[in-house]
């Protein structure tokens, strides 16, 4: 269901000009939804009427200066009560837009924070392995000791420090 609501928000949005409005919108919903437990519960709760998180959800989106079209599709996913899919249109949605620009999403995971020219090189490295503009969010575990793990869509590379550890360790009890 969220594919689909969000397959017609982006036909909406590119034959409107408004991809990266719309985009930036839904990110900017999406913070307010990890931010505000009350936001959460309006869009979770089937106890709302439709019509107050209709207009809660209108007033949301006046003050956040969002687009016409974000603001009207949010009022439609109130009016058909699926405020609870919007997680998964946002994260449909994203994919459909970078797939439309070329650009495939990453995930670097290192044991300490690396530096932004280090992430750079990287991100243009994945790019011409991958043969798309690679978009690169790196975030730091400590349980890795050191190395890094690199995802790009159903692609990983294990690298890590604890995951040769763990090799090491099931080859001593082979041969054992």
């Amino acid at each position: 269901m969220a594919g689909r609501y969000a397959l017609a928000l982006f036909e909406l949005a590119r034959d409107g000009d408004a991809l990266d409005a719309v985009a930036a919108d839904l990110g900017a919903f999406e913070s307010m939804l990890d931010d505000s437990a009350d936001l959460r519960r309006l869009v979770r709760s089937p106890v709302i009427s439709r019509e107050d998180q209709g207009k809660a959800l209108a007033a949301l989106s006046e003050r956040a200066g969002f687009n016409a079209l974000t603001a009207k599709f949010l009022g439609v996913v109130a009016e058909h009560r699926r405020l609870f899919a919007l997680p998964g249109v946002i994260e449909a949605y994203s994919a459909m837009l970078a797939e439309h620009k070329g650009e495939v999403g990453a995930e670097l995971v290192s044991a300490v924070p690396l530096q932004e020219q280090q992430v750079t090189t990287l991100e243009k490295q994945l790019s011409s392995a991958v043969g798309k503009q690679v978009l690169l969010s790196a975030r730091v575990d400590p349980g890795l000791l050191g190395g890094l793990v690199v995802r790009v869509g159903s692609r990983m590379l294990d690298a890590s420090l604890r995951t040769k550890l763990r090799q090491l360790e099931l080859a001593m009890k082979g041969a054992a």
